[in-house]
């Protein structure tokens, strides 16, 4: 059974956030002995175990910092990372877009660094399962690693397969016993077919694509398959307010575009669509419009293998470090 996250007085082994006058936030491993270094004085992990969420602790030269527990929002800006992390923001679109619920049987495909993957399994709940692909076996133990750490132990109801969806997933699953599939990849309309025969009737897809052309793409493949219902498609933006005494504004920066979602329902087998009285014709695609979505093209960076060596190792150690810890109470 799948540990509660911690909560009480702070213990070893806890990752706790400090936060400083500045608003600078860092996050920390508490050790028996452990001290977190600042060019103002040192904080004594020794000070913070046994204290209540929220505390505030200070160093020897008087400068405050303020302890809480990192909600997931946090973790998943901090964490090790192999592939670019889906954001919050994204991912609260898909858990209340897709409709995600308790006891679901959910596919994703692809994990990255395990970001969305944390955020699903809390919204399935220890009776659902949450079945991931990954083609990347680095990528993987990243998102392992960290959900190891952010969890407390890696979730008995999460499984991670290297391979294609579209070769792995009816190796993996009976026809028609999922209830959600997520896609986070390059090329989602490759996996139409494999995804329907997954799908139960009435289960949803839920695609996230980068660029206008890969929306495209995906949304005219579903129409033509003729087992889904007509795509929807939207994308989210976030903008933050700064709060000072009556200097209320939009904050300077935001964060703006950074992927599309798209959804579709499974319809019944041999149910047909009905046509819509105006619908854009199919346009032609080729093989070299197809390469112009490769990440290098993009501008996406890709992680190095010296860089995802590096990430696995962060990771692990912190997977580690909560696995020895000497707190066995994470039951909240």
């Amino acid at each position: 059974m799948t540990k509660k996250l911690p909560s009480g007085p702070f213990r070893a082994g806890d990752r706790v956030q400090l936060t400083g006058p500045k608003g600078k936030m860092n996050t920390i491993t508490l050790t028996e002995g452990g001290l977190f270094g600042t060019h103002r004085g040192d904080v004594k992990h020794d000070d913070i175990i046994g204290l209540p969420d929220g505390s505030v602790i200070s160093t020897a030269s008087g400068v405050e910092y303020l302890a809480l527990r990192p909600l997931l929002s946090d973790f998943v800006l901090s964490m090790p990372r192999g592939a670019a992390i889906i954001y919050p923001k994204d991912s609260a679109q898909i858990l209340a877009m897709a409709d995600i619920f308790p006891g679901a049987t959910v596919v994703e495909a692809g994990v990255g660094s395990g970001a969305l993957s944390m955020y699903l399994l809390r919204a399935i709940g220890e009776k659902g399962h949450l079945h991931s692909f990954e083609r990347r076996a680095e990528f993987a133990d990243i998102a392992k690693a960290n959900a190891t750490t952010y969890f407390g132990e890696l979730p008995e109801n999460w499984s991670v397969r290297i391979g294609d969806l579209q070769d792995e997933l009816p190796r993996a699953l009976e026809p028609a016993s999922v209830d959600r599939i997520v896609l986070d990849m390059l090329a989602p309309w490759e996996c139409i077919e494999a995804c329907a025969e997954a799908l139960v009737p009435g289960g949803l897809i839920i695609g996230y694509v980068a660029t206008v052309t890969q929306l495209s793409r995906f949304a005219e493949d579903l129409r033509s398959s003729e087992l889904f219902t007509e795509p929807e498609a939207f994308e989210s933006l976030v903008r933050g307010w700064h709060l000072q005494g009556l200097a209320v504004r939009p904050e300077h920066r935001m964060i703006g575009h950074t992927g599309f979602l798209i959804t579709a329902r499974r319809l019944a087998p041999g149910a047909i669509p009905p046509k819509l009285k105006t619908r854009a014709g199919k346009g032609e695609f080729a093989d070299e419009d197809i390469a112009i979505w490769n990440p290098d093209h993009l501008g996406q960076r890709q992680a190095s293998d010296k860089r995802l060596r590096k990430m696995a190792r962060h990771a692990s150690a912190a997977a580690e470090a909560v696995l020895n810890s000497d707190s066995d109470d994470f039951a909240g």
